[in-house]
C-alpha cells in the first residue's frame, strides 16, 4: 500500500459520503436479486444474454437497474456482482433451478459489465476500487471488498474481460494506479502523480517495490537466485568426499534460510493472516507441498547433525533424499515458476496453455478420488490372497505391482501361480486403463474445451487475479522472499511494541531504501528513462483512434492540387451515410418489434381517417 497525499479529496469525498451501510446494502442487493428474477422467470440461453445486441438486456433493461439503485449508484457494480454471486450459490445448492439461476447470474454479471461501459471514464476506477459490506447468510458483516475483488474472486469472466476492468488492471499492473489508506482505514486507488512529473531521486521510492510488475520481475530474478543455490546443494554429497563430515556446507545454509522464507510467505502469511478461501487455491497448494518438503529436509538434515553413530549418517541420506524429491516441483510445478508467463504477457496462446494445465490439473482430482477408492479395493483383494497362504510378502510389493499395471508395465508374472489373483489383476488392468484413464482424457478434454472457447476471458481473468493477488496483501511494506525475514526479526517487533505510526513508516521506508537499493535505482531509471519517446517505439506503435466526433474527420476538405481539379471527399455528408447502415446496437427481433409498432401506428392513423370518412 501506497501513503499517497495526492489523491482527489473533492471526488472522493463525494463517493464515500453516499457510501451505503452493510444493511443498507444488503437491501439493495435483495432488491436487485428481485428484478433479476422478475426478468428471467425461466430458464434462458447464456448466449442470448450475453449477446451485444441481445433482447433481454436492452437499454431500458440497464436503465431500469440504474434507477433501482436510488442514490447509491456508485455501489452498484458491487452490489450486481453479490447478487450474481447469490446466484450462483443457489444454483448449485439447488440443481433442479440450476439453468435459471445461472442464467440471472449472467444477466447480473453482463448489467454490472454494461453499467460501468456508460459511467464516466473518470468515476471507474472509483466504482472497480471501492469497497463495501454486506451482512452474509448468518448475519456476519463481510469482509470489505471492491468490484474488482469481488468479480476475480467469483471468477467473473464477462466483467473482467471488459475494457474498463482491463485498463485499471493494467494501470495497477504498471504502477501507474497505487493503493493507498483513507482516513477510514479503507483502500482507494489513486494516480501515481510522481511517474509524470519527479526526476530520478524523485523515483526513488521504497513503495515502488509493490507494483504488481516490479515486484514480479524480482521475484523471478530471486528465484532464479534459488535455483542455483538448489542445483549447488544437491551436489553437495558429491563435491564433499567424506560422507561422514558433519559440517552444514555454505548452499545448504543459504538454501535452508531462502526455504524458511518462502515458508513464512506462502503458509504462515497467506494461510493463517490472509485467513480466506482465497488462502487455498491450487498453486498455493502446490507451494504448500514444496515448502513442507523443504523444511522436512531441514528438520532431518538438522537432526542428523545433531545424532551420531549410523543413525546420523541414515537421517542425512534421508535428508537429501527429500531434497532431490523437491526438484520436479520446484522446477515445474511451483508457482514462482508460473510467474515467468508474465514475461510474455503479449502472448495469449501461453497464457491460454498455463491455465488449461491448471484446469487440467484440477479436475484430474476426481480421477485420482476414483483411483484411490479402486485401489484400497484391489489392494486389500491382492493382499489377503497372497495371505491365504499363511505367509504373506510386503505390502509395498503389491502396491508396486499395481502402480505397474497402472502404468501399462503389467507384471503378470507375481500371480502366475493363482487363477484367482492373475484375474483380479486383470480386472484391475482392464479398470484403470480402458475405464478410469478413458475418464482422465475426458476430463481432460473437457477442461481443454472450456478455456480454449473462451480464451479471451479466461486469460483476462487470469491476469487480473494474479495483478490483483500482488497488492491486496494486508500488509503496507511489502518485503519479497527471503527479505520478509528481516521484517519479521529486525522490523515487525517495533510494531508490536507501540511505535508510533509515522516512525514505523520511516522505519520501513529506511529499511526498504537499504535493502532495495538497487532494485530502485533500476526502477527509477527505467520511470524517468526516455525510452517511450524513441523513434522505434513510435515506429512500432499502431496509430491513434480516430477521433469519431471531429467534424474534420467525418467531413474532409479536399486541399491542394485535389482542390484545384475539384475533386471532393464528402460529396455526401457523413449524416446521410450513416442513415443507410442497420441499428446494431439492436437484435432482429428488437428491430422487428420496432418496425411492427411503426407499421402498427400508421395503420392506427389510417383507419381513424378511413372511419371519419364514412362518417
Amino acid at each position: 500500500m501506497y501513503q499517497n497525499g495526492e489523491t482527489d479529496n473533492s471526488e472522493q469525498a463525494s463517493l464515500l459520503s453516499t457510501k451505503p451501510s452493510p444493511d443498507t446494502l444488503t437491501k439493495l442487493v435483495k432488491r436487485l436479486r428481485a428484478l433479476a428474477t422478475k426478468l428471467l422467470p425461466v430458464e434462458v440461453d447464456e448466449a442470448s444474454i450475453n449477446d451485444p445486441t441481445s433482447r433481454i438486456i436492452t437499454p431500458s433493461v440497464i436503465s431500469a437497474f440504474s434507477d433501482a439503485a436510488g442514490d447509491f449508484g456508485e455501489a452498484l457494480p458491487y452490489s450486481l456482482l453479490c447478487a450474481r454471486a447469490s446466484f450462483m450459490r443457489e444454483a448449485y445448492l439447488n440443481p433442479a433451478d440450476f439453468g435459471e439461476n445461472r442464467g440471472r447470474a449472467v444477466a447480473c454479471e453482463v448489467l454490472a459489465r454494461r453499467i460501468v461501459h456508460q459511467s464516466p471514464s473518470e468515476k471507474i476506477k472509483y466504482l472497480m476500487s471501492t469497497r463495501y459490506r454486506h451482512r452474509e447468510l448468518d448475519g456476519d458483516i463481510s469482509e470489505a471488498s471492491s468490484a474488482l475483488e469481488i468479480a476475480i474472486d467469483t471468477h467473473c469472466t464477462i466483467f473482467l474481460s471488459s475494457t474498463e476492468a482491463q485498463s485499471v488492471v493494467r494501470a495497477l499492473w504498471n504502477g501507474e494506479l497505487v493503493q493507498t489508506l483513507t482516513d477510514q482505514d479503507d483502500i482507494q486507488y489513486v494516480s501515481y502523480h510522481k511517474s509524470r512529473r519527479a526526476g530520478l531521486w524523485g523515483h526513488m521510492d521504497p513503495s515502488r517495490i509493490s507494483v504488481p510488475r516490479y515486484q514480479n520481475f524480482l521475484r523471478i530474478v530471486i528465484w532464479f537466485f534459488f535455483l542455483a543455490v538448489y542445483s549447488q546443494a544437491v551436489r553437495e554429497p558429491l563435491d564433499r568426499l567424506d560422507p561422514n563430515h558433519t559440517v552444514l556446507d555454505v548452499w545448504e545454509i543459504i538454501l535452508y534460510i531462502m526455504a524458511l522464507a518462502f515458508s513464512l510467505e506462502d503458509i504462515f502469511y497467506k494461510l493463517f493472516k490472509y485467513a480466506t478461501y482465497r488462502a487455498f487455491g491450487f498453486w498455493n497448494a502446490v507451494a504448500f507441498i514444496t515448502d513442507s518438503l523443504l523444511l522436512a529436509a531441514c528438520l532431518l538434515r538438522i537432526a542428523g547433525l545433531c545424532a551420531t553413530g549410523d543413525h546420523s549418517n541414515t537421517l542425512r541420506l534421508r535428508s537429501f533424499q527429500v531434497l532431490s524429491f523437491v526438484a520436479p516441483f520446484i522446477w515445474l510445478a511451483n508457482p514462482r515458476m508460473i510467474k515467468l508467463i508474465t514475461i510474455f504477457d503479449g502472448y495469449q496462446y501461453v497464457g491460454t496453455m498455463q491455465i488449461c494445465v491448471a484446469r487440467m490439473l484440477q479436475e484430474s482430482g476426481i480421477f485420482f478420488a476414483l483411483l484411490s477408492v479402486l485401489g484400497i479395493g484391489f489392494l486389500q483383494g491382492l493382499y489377503a490372497l497372497d495371505a491365504a497362504d499363511g505367509s504373506s510378502e510386503d505390502p509395498s510389493v503389491v502396491v508396486n505391482v499395481l502402480v505397474q499395471g497402472l502404468l501399462q508395465s503389467p507384471n503378470y508374472d507375481k500371480f502366475s501361480d493363482s487363477p484367482v489373483g492373475l484375474t483380479l489383476y486383470y480386472l484391475w488392468n482392464v479398470t484403470t486403463v480402458i475405464i478410469l484413464l478413458n475418464v482422465l482424457i475426458s476430463l481432460f478434454s473437457s477442461a481443454y474445451a472450456d478455456v480454449v472457447d473462451d480464451a479471451e476471458a479466461e486469460y483476462m481473468t487470469f491476469y487480473a487475479g494474479k495483478t490483483v493477488s500482488m497488492i491486496r496483501a494486508p500488509d503496507s511494506y511489502v518485503y519479497p522472499a527471503p527479505f520478509n525475514l528481516v521484517e519479521v526479526f529486525f522490523v515487525a517487533p517495533f510494531e508490536i511494541f507501540a511505535l508510533k505510526h509515522q516512525s514505523y513508516a520511516k522505519l520501513n521506508r529506511i529499511v526498504m531504501g537499504i535493502i532495495f537499493f538497487v532494485p530502485l535505482t533500476l526502477i527509477a531509471l527505467f520511470e524517468t528513462s526516455n525510452m517511450t519517446k524513441s523513434w522505434m517505439i513510435h515506429w512500432l506503435r499502431s496509430d491513434e483512434d480516430v477521433d469519431t466526433d471531429n467534424p474534420v474527420v467525418l467531413d474532409p476538405v479536399v486541399e491542394g492540387p485535389d482542390a484545384d481539379q475539384g475533386f471532393e471527399i464528402s460529396k455526401v455528408p457523413f449524416d446521410e451515410l450513416v442513415k443507410r447502415f442497420p441499428n446494431t446496437e439492436q437484435s432482429m427481433e428488437a428491430t422487428i418489434v420496432k418496425e411492427m409498432k411503426e407499421i402498427r401506428a400508421r395503420l392506427e392513423v389510417l383507419t381513424t381517417k378511413v372511419d371519419r370518412l364514412h362518417t
